[in-house]
């Protein structure tokens, strides 16, 4: 490009001229050809976003100059790996154009809208989890025969729906909505990024006709999701749930379904064995001009009489489109400036078809349950309640040293986890789940994962003591494993007596603690006399030394959990931690740690929610320290028996139990010691919150999209904060509190619904932060004093000069393929001078990778430069689809003091070639059922032959979906060879239906449905005609009631009723 061209260009987009920008665009690159097909590339970036160059430098780099502009075009080039044919540039083009102009959204708005009318994407995906859910919860109750009270409509809440689904008698401070709200939370943040990353992406939004195309996406995608919720890897599910239901979405918004009178959701963009009807064809009319500004009739009166579908073409930049096609519309869309004019899109209610957008939404929420629905039908109701984050207290994870020293660690493991188990089975406070990783040297893992306490039990009494010779064993691999395979929001106790021989992994630990938010406990044992190895005289100069235990000492501290050093004698007593935390609704009040030491007070608020509060204090050397009431009576640590706490001290760990009837206001702690030393309270609340970092879009449309790693020092940061029990607090405060400084900053609030608000802070210095969440009780009466409450997320966040920014075009790998993942680096220091950086990626599941060692940021005469590079990961192909890997790419300076990073889940998901729902065929319904009230003393049953075809992957699962009978399978050759399922369903006259879920191996999800006969004559008797039919061969399972063997041959009857969905 000349220089004239680069800088009319420069001015035309620093002024946002449409005009001008598509007249000098189609200059520079003309109208593409039919031949030519447009690169799918990332359009639309947040502040240092996604799309490296586009954004890195259109945003952070003040383009002031056309100097700057044409590096910047230069390095967009570069980054793409790409020449400057006509076909790119256009692309690259239509890409700066985007980013210039990224406060006008095409499709529904992300996250958040402020017309107070229109709904979003996380409107939509919040309302459709958690109808599903309560649901499923509801039928629960039925079949198992507890009350559901809630009322399933437009009003639920997660609080709502949380409290319905538990057990009765539950008291509410006990009940944990944070995986359920940071499970909901994902799902819609992943459906946003899908603006983020692919705005230019027609089928990712069913522009441009691409019915195929989109239904493709949405249904692989789904595949995908089964398969990681089988391997009960649930986090990726989530994360690819939430990018086909944007383009789920969106086809109710950009098509003409609803204008169609369309009342029920599209059924077969989620069924591949459906064929798509009525589209209308390449070279047929859609649209007519718009009346002005008025789109309410532009659709042709043909297109709605034949009920044709169709949706808008959008192109930001040229105006070519097929003859006679609708338009998306808005003011981005050029196409809409060419006849017919305007569009037909229902992002919003000031949109063209804008009086259809409450339709449009509705539907789409419709559309969502329908394919959770699926996802319900094909991996089982409990699977699905554990999917969607719905669970009431947290899984134990345990990561245990097992070398030759460790035996007395490992019985005091098995003892406190058994403990756990037995004393909580089947109530509601039992452990949602179970995660072992075993490690010594040099071997770590296997994982075990499981949700049966007696498979986790056995695993752990199978670990044994044994082996070690040099100390430094893996426990940084283990712990690894455990991160990736926990839920967010988890707790990780790490056994052990050793330090880290794998200490390199240091940072990919720190960048999984701060991407999963996951508390992380060092049990060490043995750490002041002679550990280890008891082979020679020479134990006591095994010792875990100080800088060795500051390893675990610092990554405890980034995490929120503790360092507990004790011997192992005295274990038994400090793994009542264990205890305390792994029951439900555990919130931290308040958390600090001092290094170096010094006498400080530390105050907190209790709140009527809390209950057994408890801190602890951590540290050596000479330590005292005093507790002190709202209402003046004080307790210091030589009372281990007082007025306000019952104290034990074990090792360094100081535990203070509060009095039952502890008293609401505020409390202090206070601590006189020159040596290191950390104070944390918690409680049970039914009162907590969660956070996520974000990125904001300026302008008339602002919206905000999740950030990955840390944000820069000295920009704006904001936070997307989430409240479990809203109802019960009002939050007046969000601040950021670094206690090396110590600096705090306070945020402003702004409330987007749902309990939950954008926090923005300005300009925040550098420093490593927690978040603190303040306000006052609701229940507090204008007679007396607010009660005022506080909340301490665990983990903390470290700002950062590093800008690492990833392009990921799938998150779904199959078996024996390379993903390649682009990445830049830049810098917020001076451009002056060049910069090395080094660059480390490692994966939890040791798949093959390549990664460059370093990249060179060059000078750059004052600009803001990047440094590119490219990563790859090989998937086996003996990889199983459904499991997940997860991909940290670190980027840290060449003096080794500042770091940046970003974690990449990926799922790995075979080509599924299946896409068939299993077939039903009845075989024969007998007995009539009498009408009088003498039901219980009646038997009918309905006998069915289930199939997945020849070359289908077989049946998976058969269950009772609706019906109180019992259920019984047997396996049957069919007169093809096929396998055939004969499903046999018994039941009392009292229930009169049946609906039959199948699902074969690659869930597929069919259903099955009978009905008996009612006698409406007094005395007429039952009726049977039976004709032979197919051969037994004696496999048979059972379900809800005795087993009932097929017998040979069998025999068909009159089908009396049938019905196959």
């Amino acid at each position: 490009m000349d220089p004239a061209s680069i800088e009319s260009l420069h001015s035309a987009l620093q002024a946002q001229e449409l005009d001008k920008l598509s007249v000098m665009i189609k200059r520079l690159a003309p109208e593409p050809t039919e031949q030519e097909h447009p690169i799918e590339v990332p359009a639309r970036a947040p502040p240092l976003g996604v799309a490296p160059v586009v954004s890195s430098l259109a945003q952070n780099a003040r383009l002031e100059s056309p100097t700057r502009f044409s590096v910047f075009l230069n390095n967009v080039l570069q980054i793409f790996r790409l020449s400057c044919s006509t076909s790119i540039m256009r692309q690259v083009l239509k890409l700066l154009v985007v980013v210039s102009l990224q406060n006008l959204i095409l499709s529904f708005q992300p996250l958040f809208t402020f017309d107070g009318i229109s709904l979003t994407h996380r409107d939509i995906t919040q309302k459709a989890i958690l109808r599903k859910t309560a649901e499923v919860c509801r039928d629960i109750g039925i079949s198992e025969g507890w009350a559901f009270s809630l009322t399933i409509d437009d009003n639920l809440s997660a609080d709502k729906v949380q409290s319905a689904c538990s057990p009765a008698g539950t008291s509410s401070s006990t009940l944990s909505g944070v995986s359920f709200l940071t499970s909901i939370t994902s799902v819609y943040l992943s459906n946003s990024y899908v603006d983020v990353r692919f705005l230019l992406s027609a089928r990712r939004h069913f522009d441009d006709e691409t019915f195929q195309e989109g239904r493709d996406l949405i249904t692989e995608g789904l595949s995908a999701v089964k398969a990681s919720v089988k391997m009960e890897n649930f986090f990726t599910g989530r994360v690819t749930l939430g990018t086909i239901i944007h383009t789920l979405q969106d086809f109710y918004s950009h098509s003409n379904w609803v204008e169609l009178g369309r009342t029920a959701p599209y059924s077969a963009l989620i069924r591949p064995d459906q064929a798509l009807q009525n589209l209308a064809g390449p070279t047929t009319p859609t649209c007519r001009n718009c009346a002005g500004e008025n789109c309410d009739n532009n659709l042709l009166p043909e297109v709605l009489k034949q009920g044709l579908l169709t949706s808008g073409y959008f192109d930001p930049i040229f105006l070519s489109k097929p003859a006679g096609k609708c338009s998306h519309g808005g003011a981005l869309d050029q196409t809409s400036r060419r006849d017919p004019v305007g569009g037909i899109n229902k992002d919003t209610s000031g949109s063209s078809h804008g009086l259809l957008h409450q339709k449009a939404a509705d539907m789409a929420v419709s559309a969502t349950a329908e394919l959770l629905q699926d996802i319900r039908l094909a991996v089982g109701d409990q699977t699905f309640l554990r999917f969607m984050g719905l669970s009431f207290a947290p899984v134990l994870c345990f990561v245990i040293d097992t070398t030759g020293s460790m035996s007395d660690d490992i019985d005091e493991a098995k003892r406190v986890s058994f403990s756990i188990i037995d004393g909580r089975r089947g109530t509601e406070q039992e452990p949602s789940g179970y995660i072992l990783v075993p490690f010594n040297d040099p071997d770590f893992g296997p994982v075990t994962k499981t949700t049966n306490a007696d498979v986790f039990k056995a695993s752990i009494s199978n670990l044994t003591a044994a082996g070690g010779g040099d100390e430094p064993e893996m426990c940084l691999s283990g712990l690894q494993l455990a991160l990736t395979a926990a839920p967010p929001h988890s707790e990780i106790f790490v056994f052990t007596d050793a330090p880290a021989k794998d200490f390199v992994l240091k940072n990919t630990i720190t960048a999984l603690i701060e991407s999963t938010k996951t508390k992380v406990t060092f049990m060490l044992t043995n750490v002041f006399a002679g550990r280890r190895r008891r082979m020679s005289q020479d134990v006591n100069q095994r010792a875990l030394s100080p800088s060795n235990d500051q390893l675990y000492r610092d990554l405890a501290q980034k995490s929120g959990g503790q360092t507990i050093e004790v011997t192992k004698l005295s274990l038994s007593q400090a793994t009542t931690v264990i205890e305390d935390s792994s029951v439900g609704a555990v919130v931290t009040i308040f958390q600090r740690v001092l290094d170096p030491g010094r006498p400080e007070n530390f105050t907190f608020s209790v709140d009527g929610s809390l209950r057994h509060v408890i801190a602890y204090i951590t540290g050596f050397s000479v330590l005292s320290y005093s507790i002190t009431s709202p209402t003046g009576v004080s307790q210091s640590s030589i009372q281990s028996s007082g007025p306000l706490a019952n104290i034990t001290t074990t090792g360094n760990l100081h535990r203070l139990k509060l009095s039952t009837e502890t008293q609401t206001g505020l409390w202090q702690i206070s601590v006189n010691s020159m040596s290191s030393y950390s104070v944390k309270v918690t409680g049970q609340s039914s009162v907590s919150f969660i956070y996520d970092l974000v990125a904001s879009y300026e302008g008339a449309h602002s919206d905000f999209s999740l950030m990955y790693g840390r944000p820069v020092t000295g920009n704006n940061v904001s936070l997307l904060v989430s409240v479990q029990g809203s109802d019960q607090a009002k939050v007046t405060e969000v601040t950021l509190f670094d206690s090396s400084g110590p600096t705090e900053v306070n945020g402003s609030l702004q409330s987007v619904g749902s309990g939950s608000f954008v926090v923005t802070f300005v300009s925040i210095p550098a420093g490593d932060y927690a978040v603190t969440l303040r306000g006052e009780e609701v229940s507090s009466t204008s007679k007396s004093l607010p009660i005022s409450f506080q909340r301490q997320a665990s983990t903390m966040f470290k700002t950062t000069s590093i800008l690492v920014t990833t392009e990921v075009n799938k998150t779904n790998i199959e078996p024996g393929t390379t993903v390649s993942v682009p990445f830049a680096v830049a810098t917020t220091s001076d451009g002056s001078v060049n910069k090395l950086f080094k660059v480390r990626a490692n994966n939890d599941r040791s798949y093959a990778s390549t990664s460059p060692g370093t990249v060179m940021i060059e000078a750059a005469s004052g600009t803001r430069g990047t440094a590119n590079g490219t990563i790859t990961l090989t998937v086996p192909e003996t990889a199983a689809s459904g499991t997940d890997v997860t991909l940290t790419i670190e980027v840290e300076d060449e003096a080794a003091t500042d770091i940046n990073y970003s974690v990449l889940r990926f799922s790995v998901a075979a080509k599924v070639v299946d896409q068939s729902r299993p077939v039903c065929q009845v075989v024969s319904t007998s007995g009539i059922c009498p009408s009088s009230s003498l039901c219980v003393s009646s038997q009918w049953i309905f006998i069915a032959n289930i199939t997945d075809g020849i070359n289908g992957t077989g049946i998976g699962s058969i269950t009772i979906l609706q019906g109180n009978g019992s259920l019984s399978t047997s396996s049957v050759a069919g007169v093809g060879g096929e396998n055939v399922t004969v499903a046999t369903y018994n039941a009392s006259c009292c229930s009169l239906s049946v609906e039959l879920s199948v699902v074969d191996n690659v869930g597929n999800v069919g259903t099955c449905v009978g009905q008996a006969r009612v006698n409406t004559i007094t005395g007429e008797p039952t009726i049977s005609t039976n004709v032979p039919a197919t051969t037994a061969t004696g496999n048979t399972t059972t379900t809800g009631g005795a087993s009932m063997i097929m017998s040979s041959p069998l025999l068909v009857s009159v089908m009396v009723f049938y019905l196959w969905k």
